[in-house]
């Protein structure tokens, strides 16, 4: 094995440093309780990000009702199935790419493991260009304009923030969202009701009118929000649920971790949906600036609180899928890399015309993905192997392993259910747009699509194997 379980925190400290890198966590160091997850899952989704979420479905030619149908139902589905994996990482203790070594082997995880942290380092340059944005535009209502010096000062303070947060880790973070969450959340109860007190909110008008146009936008709104919200979520989940303290029941974890992401995800798409349908456009500066005029400078901190406790999110386990991978480095120094680049990515997304639009592209673009992996994953865990794993075997080398090297059944299965997805899917550039969905009249249930096929197949391959296995254990007995 190469692992060596770290030591537990000491209790003398508040707030302990997270030595831990990849090692399953040890009993005496999993302090963390459901509610705590719950925080954790409801501060990365209080964002004004999520506001998108439902200006997405106005834009996209849908009603009000039928953008509110859509999201609130989608995320039951999306937010079950994250809650599943937090389970599993409770269970196992154990971080969600090493996790992915039992049904993709040692060497074969490795390549989830680098899209995984390559995505998580892109999403902190697109969170924080929301926060960026949104600060800008309160700033200018006070008449403070620097230009491009002033969006470098705040961009720099924004990730030097969540950076010094995420290098911390896991203790660190779960402070964070558990003694500020609760605060935000009551402001955004304010300024939700601000909102809708004064605005006109449109319930029934949209561009779609016709049978054909609403399937294509449901489908893309499913995709891209409904049920792809909580699939997104899903490469992050055990890396934080392994820290939960054994005693706890898998209910607790599952209801815990399903409810923190639903709730503030459904009602902020809500409130940017009702937003929207009154003509606010789809942009996070342009929703509050708009709705809230001077009322938005008080609450400015709080509001960025969103943004921020999700890139702790992205950077943690940023490090963590480069651990896994064989990266040979502290946690805390790979975090530090992480930021780095990140910082570079944030470039690239200050200069997107539409956000909207951007997001939609990019949130379409990882499900191709994510879809077909956490099926894979999900099948070996409940179906193939019954919910038990030797945790021990998950660090041995791959000669040494039972999940082998490279699990053929695994990688097959991940490549095709990836390539099915990218045929039903319709994103934003020609390369991701599917002959399925060109087929289809732009629908997109990429999600569905690659799911299906990277489950079943795996199903399909992986008994085969067990069959095998056991075939030849019994002609050697003779």
């Amino acid at each position: 094995m190469n692992y060596s379980p770290s030591a537990p925190p000491s209790d003398s400290e508040a707030v302990p440093f997270d030595a831990h890198g990849i090692g399953p966590i040890p009993a005496e160091s999993r302090d963390s309780t459901p509610s705590e997850q719950f925080w954790i899952w409801f501060g990365a989704n209080l964002a004004p990000v999520n506001w998108v979420l439902g200006a997405l479905g106005i834009v996209l030619g849908l009603s009000l009702v039928e953008t509110i149908l859509v999201v609130a139902i989608g995320n039951l589905f999306g937010c079950a199935l994250f809650g599943l994996f937090n389970v599993i990482g409770h269970r196992t203790a154990v971080n969600q790419m090493v996790l992915g070594r039992a049904a993709f082997g040692r060497r074969g995880s490795v390549v989830p493991g680098l899209i995984q942290g390559l995505l998580t380092m892109g999403w902190v340059g697109v969170n924080t260009w929301v926060v960026l944005d949104l600060a800008l535009g309160v700033l200018a209502e006070l008449g403070i304009e620097g230009g491009t010096v002033l969006k470098y000062v705040v961009a720099a303070i924004i990730m030097l923030t969540q950076l010094g947060l995420a290098l911390y880790g896991f203790y660190a973070i779960r402070t964070f969202e558990k003694y500020t969450v609760p605060a935000t959340a009551v402001v955004m109860v304010i300024m939700t009701v601000v909102a809708l007190s004064q605005v006109s909110i449109d319930w029934t008008t949209g561009q779609a009118t016709t049978t054909t146009d609403k399937v294509t936008a449901i489908t893309q709104l499913v995709t891209a929000i409904g049920v792809g919200w909580g699939i997104s979520w899903i490469p992050y989940s055990a890396d934080y649920s392994r820290f939960v303290r054994k005693g706890a029941t898998d209910r607790s974890v599952f209801w815990a971790a399903a409810a923190g992401m639903y709730v503030p995800t459904v009602w902020l798409a809500v409130l940017g949906a009702c937003l929207a349908s009154a003509g606010n456009g789809g942009d996070p500066a342009e929703l509050v600036i708009a709705t809230f005029g001077v009322l938005a400078i008080p609450v400015l901190l709080l509001i960025m609180h969103g943004p921020v406790a999700t890139n702790i999110l992205n950077l943690y386990s940023c490090s963590l899928a480069a651990l896994s991978v064989g990266v040979r480095a502290a946690r805390w120094k790979v975090t530090l890399v992480a930021g780095a680049v990140a910082s570079a990515v944030l470039v690239v997304f200050v200069s997107a015309d539409s956000f909207a639009q951007a997001f939609d592209h990019w949130m379409l673009s990882i499900l191709v993905w994510i879809s077909p992996w956490a099926a894979v994953v999900v099948v070996d865990f409940v179906v193939i192997r019954r919910g038990r794993l030797d945790v021990a075997d998950l660090y041995r080398d791959g000669a040494d392993s039972p999940y082998g090297s490279v699990s053929k059944a695994g990688m097959v299965s991940l490549a095709l259910g990836i390539f099915a997805g990218w045929a039903w899917q319709y994103g934003m550039v020609p390369v991701m747009q599917g002959p399925l969905a060109r087929l289809m009249n732009a629908t997109d249930m990429s999600w569905l699509s690659g799911g299906l096929v990277a489950g079943g197949l795996y199903l399909v391959l992986a008994r085969r194997a067990v069959a095998s296995e056991t075939l030849g254990i019994v002609e050697a007995a003779r």
